[in-house]
């Protein structure tokens, strides 16, 4: 049996959507679990109406992803699971071939191609980096220059675009993960620490020491990223790459906390060191490329602050990240 689950804040409309599209496909043994983070969007008014058959859990505050999925999958009754985002489309009954391809295999994980929505290929699969260099990449100016040293001594991509049909990779996507119970039981769930961003990468991770994981390039599904994220923090930003505003403060926490718990303190330290030192360099190398291109002064002082802000912010937690206790790092949303 196949437990589906999706996590719902405030995007009601799209998990519709999205559950409209499994229906056309049809799966037998198929339980669809939807975990509400204290919506107030009518989610379990809208959904029992429509799809009276979806288990409803309600968390009552907002709980991000990680501890919302485990939920799901402590109350799930299938011996598999798919963690799936209410932001996607499934094509071409992606998820009972996948499914099906997966139970006869020996894998413990895997996923699909996920596109765009004109159809081009959305990253899903990638290869982890010793220390976790490549969270360093969307830095303004040193993830700049880092890239191009990586470019010089032809770096292998830790990244797959257009997955093969059977590619073999280390951690996931979690906009489309499905994982084998018995993996999780020896894993363990997701980690709570996490509020969002960054979690699938550690779970991951620890299902990698348990077995192989995959994605199969020839099934597909619209994912349409960052919508649900876009809706709740009303930013036009929908990538990874927005250091600057409070996205970009969750995303710097909990990525550092990811770099902790997967390579450890000293990792993590260089982590911090080289996140401080973006700072005199952002508003050096900022300042004269500004003057040299006419670039937008206001801007510029704009993204300065913000991103100096989150560091500060990133500072602040560091005691906590550097112990490792439990702690809840949840820093996108006042809820």
């Amino acid at each position: 049996m196949l437990s589906l689950i999706i996590v719902n804040y405030n995007s009601v409309h799209l998990v519709l959507n999205c559950i409209r599209s499994i229906y056309k496909f049809p799966l037998e043994n198929l339980e669809i679990i939807i975990v509400d983070n204290f919506s107030s969007d009518n989610a379990a008014s809208l959904l029992s109406c429509e799809f009276p058959a979806v288990k409803f859990i309600q968390m009552n505050y907002n709980s991000g992803f990680a501890r919302a999925n485990n939920e799901g999958i402590r109350q799930s009754s299938g011996d598999v699971v798919l963690l799936l985002n209410p932001d996607t489309i499934i094509l071409d009954d992606a998820i009972n071939k996948c499914y099906q391809r997966f139970i006869k295999s020996q894998y413990v994980a895997c996923g699909v191609q996920l596109l765009n929505e004109d159809g081009s290929p959305q990253i899903t699969g990638n290869y982890f980096m010793t220390g976790g260099l490549n969270n360093l990449l969307p830095l303004p100016y040193f993830g700049k220059f880092l890239r191009s040293i990586a470019f010089a001594f032809k770096a292998k991509k830790t990244n797959v675009l257009q997955a093969s049909p059977e590619q073999k990779v280390d951690w996931i996507n979690g906009a489309f993960l499905i994982v084998q119970k018995s993996a999780i039981e020896k894993a363990g769930l997701m980690d709570e620490d996490f509020f969002l961003y960054a979690e699938e990468i550690e779970w991951c991770s620890r299902l990698r020491k348990i077995g192989e994981l995959v994605v199969y390039g020839d099934l597909k599904t619209i994912h349409l990223q960052g919508e649900t994220v876009k809706n709740a923090t009303q930013t036009i930003d929908k990538g990874y790459f927005n250091l600057f505003d409070k996205k970009g403060l969750q995303l710097i926490v909990s990525n550092c906390l990811r770099i902790r718990k997967q390579f450890g303190a000293l990792w993590f330290a260089f982590h911090l060191f080289i996140f401080s030192m973006e700072i005199p360099i952002f508003f050096i190398v900022g300042f004269v490329d500004n003057i040299l291109h006419l670039k937008n002064f206001s801007s510029y002082w704009q993204k300065l602050k913000g991103y100096t802000s989150n560091v500060l912010h990133l500072w602040k937690l560091s005691p906590h990240i550097f112990l490792d206790n439990p702690y809840f790092y949840k820093v996108l949303s006042d809820r």
